[in-house]
């Protein structure tokens, strides 16, 4: 990693710990700051003080599904702009589709490989990036118009 390069910080949500520890074990390698949460009502605790640069959110948890914590996450103004990539062993459409409806930005379904994952977080984040990117650039265009 180049000393210009930020370390992104990722929040994986699953109640399975070997999900946890394996997808942990995997960023980590990849020099990500990486922070698990074993269920979504810890993962949205941990949002309170935690803004990851994307979350990993397992659909199929115990008391707040998936679903659930991303719509919390979407309705929020601080956490609303985090991308989502959902991971479930539910493989209808209808679950990809309502996943993309409460604001996912991708879905990977479980068992999952690493390369995948690893292909797609990284899409995600240069996405995210981009989009920080024009958007200061756009506040600069206005501020000095303004």
């Amino acid at each position: 990693m180049s000393p210009t390069e930020t370390k992104f910080n990722i929040l994986i949500v699953d109640d399975n710990p070997a999900n946890l520890s394996v997808l942990s074990t995997i960023l980590a390698e990849r020099e990500y700051v990486v922070r698990p949460a074993p269920n979504g009502q810890m993962a949205l605790m941990a949002l309170q003080k935690y803004r990851p640069d994307l979350i990993l959110l397992d659909i199929m948890m115990p008391k707040i599904d998936g679903y659930e914590v991303c719509r919390r996450l979407k309705e929020d103004e601080q956490t609303r702009d985090i991308p989502v990539i959902f991971m479930s062993a539910l493989s209808e459409v209808l679950d990809k589709v309502k996943a993309f409806d409460v604001g996912g930005v991708d879905y990977i379904t479980k068992p999952f490989q690493a390369e995948e994952v690893l292909a797609r977080v990284k899409t995600h984040l240069a996405l995210r990036e981009l989009q920080k990117e024009l958007e200061r650039k756009v506040a600069e265009r206005t501020a000095a118009s303004g």
